[in-house]
């Protein structure tokens, strides 16, 4: 579901335009997955001591969202955006847990690459009828067209930031692998997309995906080598179907081609990094407050003479802006935490020789890596379509890499009686769902009452449309406060 509204929302009918919707569905799927996650897991009984211990960092980073915006609480829509990241990244750890908790992170992993391959592949295919169009129009200009359904390339190239690691699994794990036609499926949806890649000239998903491979394969080893065959493999087809459809095709029948130039130029982040720098020291080690980006007077001379943005084009400094460094600090011990628990679990791989297992933790982790860098260069993670199709590879990372901590033992759940047992994840399940909903109710109201000030934004203020919680960037205004 949430790869067709993410690939294919020009086919669907939207209720509130499709970034919209998808900030919506995004809404329910984060609390679905936290309410019935929480209740199953408070089902087991109480965790043992060791599980606590080891999940604290992320339940430290969860909750610093929230607590940090409790001085702003004054403010309109103050626990909005807050509550978005907190119930995102809690999402992924529960659906995380119970994935490893049932033994089940293998066969759901497989499911989503196996999806993903699918809807890559689709959408590829279409892309290629669009190109097939703009040709017959004699429009050079493809990268204008191409991708299509997303509002401009950034948030397509998120989505492909995420998904271009994983798709090589889609033959490599599983039984889909023996099908020769399945191969073909996904090799060629893999090349489309490495054509669209190289076609818009993403800078921040080459970054992005190529540090995340070099950096797997180096601390992976020579076991990793099929997964990075099969990427390269899915490169050079991207590069020859680049050079057919983007040079050799245009040059024959229109006479000429149009290729975007690699910028070497910060294209004016640098002036939001330095004006996001200065906010997150005015009240250090805290922040100016949830969505002060928009709101807060202007800092640098340079920031104020140039384009406003909806955000800083760095989603760490964004955070440290308006949250505070102590936030960033317990995103570091967490990342901290990750790299060892990732770590261990690729020692207990590379010792039982399971070749299929660092695969698809290769796969997987060259992902997260690749959408965390690319994020510190664009922000996109925060668009709604990368943060539905990122909870999906997230939640199968996190089940990946702490399954080893639920043996046989630890699965069966504490000694607590089955009506204690029931009471407990009933009461976990409704606090949550509480939460959730007091949450949702803002967030109905923020975008209610964005509409309803779009037409002063616009007509008034003359100001063009921005991205940030929703498509309309400098909502809340300083004066409707």
């Amino acid at each position: 579901m949430s790869f067709i509204v993410v690939l294919f929302a020009d086919f669907l009918p939207t209720y509130a335009g499709s970034y919209a919707d998808q900030r919506f569905i995004l809404v329910g799927l984060v609390g679905f997955v936290s309410v019935s996650a929480t209740a199953y897991i408070a089902a087991r009984g109480l965790p043992s001591k060791k599980v606590v211990f080891v999940q604290l960092p992320a339940v430290l980073f969860v909750l610093a969202f929230p607590v940090l915006s409790i001085p702003f609480r004054e403010q309109a829509y103050a626990f909005v955006e807050p509550g978005l990241y907190s119930f995102y990244f809690a999402a992924m750890v529960v659906g995380g847990l119970v994935l490893a908790i049932q033994g089940a992170t293998r066969g759901y992993l497989e499911v989503v690459i196996a999806i993903a391959a699918a809807a890559c592949f689709l959408y590829g295919a279409m892309s290629v009828n669009v190109y097939l169009f703009a040709l017959l129009d004699g429009y050079a200009d493809l990268s204008d067209l191409i991708p299509w359904g997303f509002v401009n390339i950034r948030y397509w190239s998120h989505v492909a930031t995420w998904l271009l690691p994983i798709l090589p699994l889609a033959v490599l794990v599983g039984p889909l692998g023996k099908f020769r036609l399945w191969c073909t499926i996904v090799a060629t949806g893999a090349g489309l997309w490495w054509w669209i890649i190289l076609l818009s000239t993403s800078r921040g998903s080459i970054l992005g995906v190529g540090i995340g491979v070099l950096l797997v394969t180096l601390l992976l080893g020579r076991q990793s080598w099929p997964w990075l065959r099969q990427f390269i493999i899915y490169f050079l087809i991207g590069v020859a179907i680049w050079f057919v459809l983007s040079v050799l095709v245009p040059s024959l029948f229109l006479g000429e081609t149009e290729l975007r130039s690699v910028s070497s130029t910060s294209s004016g982040r640098m002036l939001l990094f330095k004006e996001a720098w200065q906010m997150s020291l005015q009240s250090f080690p805290l922040g100016m407050g949830p969505q002060s980006w928009l709101t807060h007077d202007l800092l640098t001379l340079a920031y104020s003479e140039s384009s406003k943005f909806g955000h800083p084009h760095n989603m760490y400094l964004m955070w440290a802006a308006e949250y505070g460094w102590l936030l960033i600090l317990l995103l570091l011990l967490l990342a901290l935490q990750l790299t060892v628990q990732f770590w261990r679990r690729r020692t207990t791989l590379l010792a039982e020789g399971n070749v299929e297992g660092i695969i698809m933790l290769a796969g997987v982790t060259a992902s997260v890596i690749a959408a965390v860098i690319h994020a510190g260069a664009s922000a996109v993670f925060i668009a709604p379509g990368s943060m539905l199709v990122g909870l999906f590879v997230l939640a199968g990372f996190w089940a990946l890499i702490f399954s080893p901590l639920f043996s046989v033992k630890q699965r069966n759940g504490s000694n607590l009686a089955l009506p204690r047992k029931l009471a407990f994840a009933t009461s976990s399940a409704a606090f949550v769902l509480i939460l959730w909903l007091l949450w949702t109710a803002q967030v109905n109201t923020y975008y209610l009452d964005m509409k309803a000030d779009e037409f002063y934004y616009h007509e008034r203020l003359n100001e063009r449309t921005l991205p940030r919680f929703w498509f309309h960037g400098n909502f809340p205004r300083p004066d409707t406060q």
